[in-house]
């Protein structure tokens, strides 16, 4: 039986045989051969999807966040806190609850997915909800943690990205290799830090023969990384990585450069194509910001200057499920179409 991805990978994790595990047992999820997409995009090199969105409250956030509150209960913490624009919460809530400890969230009021901030609530979270951006509820829970000693469970906690890099042991597990290329959302840049990390050390003890180049994208209106400086207010649909100042930019930035890889931009327009095809064209149902992975992807398959060579093997990861942001999902549908109830007149609609 599966115990969560703490107990599988424990000689990669800083804990001991004492350590008392806060699992939902995450992780384990799913890496999905994208077939139709790669005869649509008409590729000659194979498309897999990490799906992360099928962890326990529907995100990537999920393998940090055990391996924070975990590190947390043993050093006798009562309380964790987090700023967030959405996922965050959610899996600081969830987790806290299992672990029997009191949670508090900053969020930016007006700017988070119903689907994220229900899910804080109804884990008891006591959430707060801020006249500013993430980046400012970032900043007073940092002085918040310090003053107060309650501990930070955003990605600046190490025990964070030592949780989130385990999705690259088993996407190796699972090619029987590491990929060629790895794209992957970037927002607060945790993420791409913590799977360049598990990558290395996948390689270190020859568990895998290779590095995949980090492919990293930004949404265009909240791209600091790419500009080279802050956004005071960053702007996008992809609330998820809406972020002007990220925490994680410097080992972002070093990922990036020790891969090979890129981190780039794609706009809200690429993004919501690429949401659309993933749920059209492959039955996957992720949030916006996810999509950016495979946006970016189709963006360098056009690149005249760029070739992702024949019979490779390329990953994208979509870090959140669609239900997080259903709001955006019907946006971006047909609308419902409403008739009389007529056997005739739906035999119209359906004879394609």
């Amino acid at each position: 039986m599966y115990k969560g991805l703490i107990e599988k990978y424990k000689r990669f994790l800083p804990i001991s045989d004492k350590t008392e595990i806060v699992s939902l047992l995450e992780g384990n999820t799913p890496l999905i051969k994208a077939n139709n997409l790669k005869k649509i995009l008409n590729v000659n090199f194979d498309i897999y999807l990490k799906y992360e969105g099928l962890n326990p409250t529907g995100s990537f956030k999920d393998r940090g966040m055990s391996m924070a509150l975990t590190k947390a209960k043993e050093e006798g913490a009562k309380s964790v806190i987090c700023a967030s624009t959405g996922n965050t919460s959610a899996s600081a809530a969830a987790y806290s609850a299992r672990a029997g400890l009191k949670c508090i969230v900053l969020i930016p009021d007006g700017n988070i997915a119903f689907g994220k901030l229900s899910q804080a609530l109804i884990h008891n979270a006591k959430v707060i909800a801020i006249n500013g951006n993430f980046d400012d509820a970032l900043k007073i829970v940092r002085e918040i943690s310090e003053k107060l000693n309650i501990v930070l469970v955003n990605s600046i906690n190490p025990y964070r990205i030592e949780g989130q890099k385990t999705a690259s042991f088993e996407i190796i597990e699972d090619l029987g290799d590491a990929p060629d290329y790895n794209f992957i959302p970037v927002g607060n840049a945790g993420n791409i830090s913590a799977y360049w990390k598990g990558y290395k050390e996948y390689r270190k003890n020859n568990l895998s023969t290779k590095l995949p180049k980090m492919m990293g994208f930004e949404a265009a209106g909240a791209a600091p990384i790419v500009l080279g400086e802050p956004i005071e207010k960053p702007e996008t649909i992809a609330t998820a990585i809406k972020i002007g100042n990220p925490a994680s930019w410097k080992s972002a930035e070093e990922a990036r450069d020790e891969s090979g890889g890129v981190i780039d931009v794609v706009t809200d327009e690429e993004i919501l194509s690429a949401y659309r095809m993933l749920a059209k064209y492959e039955g996957i149902f992720c949030e916006p910001a996810s999509s950016t992975s495979l946006a970016g992807l189709i963006k360098y398959i056009n690149k005249k200057d760029f070739e992702i060579e024949k019979n490779t093997k390329v990953v994208c990861i979509l870090t959140g499920h669609g239900l997080k942001d259903p709001d955006n999902a019907i946006k971006n549908s047909d609308e419902i179409i409403k008739i009389k109830a007529d056997i005739k007149e739906i035999e119209k609609i359906i004879n394609f």
